[in-house]
Parts: structure tokens; C-alpha cells; sequence
């Protein structure tokens, strides 16, 4: 299986990769704003769950894929730039429902608890991100003499998984104690609420116009 001193460094780089704050995060805030925390929370599991299909797919061959094929590559990327769009404009055109009575009950996700979960895993699923990161770094820290190969990348692959589930979280309960921090009169509870549909939708513009070209 994996060695301890394989699995330190590939923990090493996970950390660093996930220092820098890339579209899981930025969407996570943005439905932190948008429509709160546990909004936000259930965007991170969903996350979660569609970054580790993403590990999935790599340990079974799926990854190569991603790698040689731009054509595959770019639609998954537009798809989920487009998703993120739709989540955004959603949010912003919704954002005069906030109000500081609404808030005063119980929160409830926009659209209930496994629909958001399942948006959160179509954008973790299509970040391009993790894409690259699972195709292109994962496969390098894996030991071919020990065999095994899909089983020692599945493993691997929990390392950034727990550390974005983390980091994820922490940044969504940042963002959601931040909106009931400011959300102290309807005005600028949707104006917050609008802020976080606009950043999704940069999120979305901007993740179509980056990525890889070659």
C-alpha cells in the first residue's frame, strides 16, 4: 500500500494546492452569502462527495482521459462554468426574498437539503481544479512496485478530500456568521444575498476563460 513518506508528500502538496482558494471555495461563499449556512454546509458535502468521484474516476482509468482529450476536458470545465452561471443568476434574481424576518426562522436550504447537496457535487465533479490536481498529480505519488494501484490512489485521494472538507467549512461558516453579522436590515441582507449570486456568476465566467488551452 502507500508509505508513509508518499503519503506525507502528497499531503504537503494537497496543502499547498488547497491554500490557494479555487472554485470549490469561492462557490461555497458564495451560497454562504446567498442563502446561509446550512446552505453552505450542504454545498460541502456535495463538494465533497463530487471531488472524491473525481479521485474515482482517476483510480479507474477515467483520469487518462481528462488528460489527453481537450475536447473532453474543456466540456466538463463549460459545463460546470455554466452550472455555476445558472446557481448565480438563481441567487441573484431571489436575493429580495432575504429578510431579516425570514432569517429570524428556521434556515432552510433554496431548493431542500439534497438538492443542494447534488449542486455542490455537480460543481465539485466539474472543477477544473480537481480535474487537473487528480489526473495530473495523484497518479505520481502512487508506488507501482507495491500493485494495487487503484486501491492506493482511492486512499490518496482521501488526503485532499479531508483537507478541502475542512477548509471548505470553515470558510462557509465564515461567510454565513458574516451574513447574519451585516444582515441587520432587509436592504443589505439582499444586497448580500445579490453579492453572493454575482460571485458566482464571476466564478462561473471566470472558470470558462482559464484553464487549459493546449
Amino acid at each position: 500500500m502507500v508509505s508513509t513518506d508518499r503519503l506525507l508528500a502528497f499531503a504537503a502538496m494537497s496543502l499547498l494546492v488547497i491554500v490557494v482558494p479555487g472554485p470549490s471555495v469561492l462557490f461555497v461563499i458564495g451560497r454562504a452569502l446567498a442563502h446561509g449556512r446550512r446552505t453552505a454546509l450542504a454545498s460541502v458535502l456535495g463538494n465533497f462527495i463530487g471531488s472524491y468521484l473525481l479521485v474515482v474516476a482517476v483510480a479507474f482509468g477515467l483520469g487518462s482521459l481528462f488528460e489527453r482529450s481537450l475536447t473532453l476536458f474543456l466540456t466538463v470545465k463549460l459545463a460546470g462554468a455554466a452550472y455555476l452561471v445558472f446557481l448565480g443568476v438563481k441567487a441573484f434574481r431571489h436575493r429580495r426574498e432575504l429578510t431579516v424576518g425570514a432569517m429570524d426562522g428556521p434556515e432552510r436550504p433554496a431548493r431542500g437539503d439534497l438538492r443542494t447537496v447534488a449542486d455542490g457535487l455537480a460543481v465539485g465533479v466539474t472543477n477544473p481544479k480537481g480535474i487537473v490536481f487528480f489526473a495530473a498529480v495523484l497518479p505520481q505519488f502512487v508506488d507501482h512496485s507495491a500493485g494495487a494501484l487503484p486501491a492506493q490512489m482511492l486512499l490518496l485521494g482521501l488526503v485532499p478530500i479531508g483537507i478541502g472538507l475542512v477548509s471548505d467549512t470553515l470558510w462557509g461558516l465564515t461567510a454565513s456568521a458574516a451574513r447574519v453579522w451585516l444582515g441587520r436590515s432587509d436592504r443589505r441582507l439582499s444586497a448580500i444575498g445579490g453579492t453572493g449570486g454575482l460571485a458566482m456568476i464571476g466564478l462561473g465566467v471566470t472558470v470558462a476563460a482559464t484553464g487549459r488551452t493546449d
